[in-house]
């Protein structure tokens, strides 16, 4: 597979999962090969998550698949990354998680315009099922007018 310019890999659960409060954009530490699976496109975001260790934030369960042309030196496809941002996004980030019980999610796993891979993480709170299902209907609702308007504008 040929190597990408521009990466943009989506976490399309997290909008249906999640009700998105604030959105951050982060660095990743990235080991070895990592990076050049990521300009594959050789990465997932859908069940991850992201925790705090020793004021550090790690996300958790991205799968950088091993990169095809790597040698002995490659990579663990599910290790934790550390992101990066600045310190007082850090604590702000840590005493709502903390306080309010709420989750950090990647959203979107991209290549900035100089090649570096970033993260658009987002402050969510969890979805109950109820508020699923009125996501679900006010779609279903929305398909239906526009199939009356395009019925109606033949």
């Amino acid at each position: 597979m040929a190597i990408q310019k521009n990466v943009k890999i989506k976490n399309r659960k997290a909008k249906f999962e999640y009700e998105i409060l604030d959105t951050y954009t982060a660095g990743i530490v990235l080991r070895g090969t990592e990076i050049k699976a990521i300009r594959e496109g050789k990465a997932s975001i859908a069940e991850s998550f992201c925790e705090f260790s020793n004021n550090e934030l790690f996300v958790i369960n991205m799968t950088v698949q091993e990169y095809s042309h790597a040698t002995y030196y490659s990579h663990a496809p599910k290790s934790e990354r550390k992101l990066l941002l600045n310190r007082s996004e850090l604590r702000k980030l840590e005493k709502q998680v903390k306080n309010s019980g709420l989750t950090i999610v990647p959203l979107v796993l991209f290549t900035n315009d100089k090649g570096l891979a970033k993260v658009d993480i987002a402050l969510a709170r969890g979805k109950k099922e109820y508020d699923k299902r009125e996501v679900i209907k006010e779609r279903d609702s929305k398909k239906q007018l526009s199939r009356i308007k395009k019925a109606f504008n033949n």
